[in-house]
């Protein structure tokens, strides 16, 4: 199974485009998250201490963790967010403090060290920007570092189509390079 997280919310996103284009070429069985539909908890006191006595108890059949747990068990990921104000949606993060769960995503080494339990063996991260500034680390490498580190995802994979809104470019045919360049 593929999951599909989408963080894109335009109607004629040119993320979600790139992303429905890879998700056609990968071909699978694909579970869709539109976390536009989800409304995320406020992450104040009283979640955090039903997370972590859910969490103490081994309690991982919760609805809380329903997140945590397909993605989990995806076979593959997909990410679709749009690099805006410098970085990724916001409820792309809230949905990282979703699933970063302790005993369902990963787990400490007796060193202490952060180990993967997740099952996929890739994850894409597909994004586009108006622009041709667009550091790694405020949006893929912040993504990357967790699937690596802490979920147990090697592959890592960055699809982007960059320099969209500078006047006078092609923004039609920045998109469909980059569809075609799709492996």
């Amino acid at each position: 199974m593929i999951l599909f997280v989408d963080a894109c919310v335009r109607k004629d996103s040119r993320t979600k485009r790139l992303a429905e284009a890879l998700l056609e070429k990968l071909g699978e069985n694909v579970a869709r998250v539109s976390l536009e539909d989800i409304s995320f908890g406020v992450t104040d006191e009283t979640y955090l201490k039903k997370r972590d006595d859910l969490i103490a108890k081994g309690a991982f059949e919760d609805d809380m963790f329903a997140l945590a747990r397909q993605f989990a068990e995806a076979d593959a990921i997909v990410i679709a967010a749009p690099y805006w104000d410098l970085s990724f949606p916001a409820m792309l993060k809230q949905y990282i403090e979703a699933i970063n769960v302790l005993g369902i995503t990963f787990e400490y080494t007796p060193e202490g060290f952060p180990k993967g339990l997740c099952k996929a063996n890739k994850l894409y991260y597909v994004m586009t920007a108006g622009g041709n500034y667009v550091p790694e680390e405020f949006g893929f490498g912040y993504i990357k570092a967790l699937a690596q580190n802490f979920y147990g995802i090697e592959n890592v994979e960055l699809i982007k189509a960059t320099g969209l809104d500078i006047i006078g470019a092609d923004s039609e045919t920045i998109i469909n390079e980059t569809i075609n360049d799709l492996k």
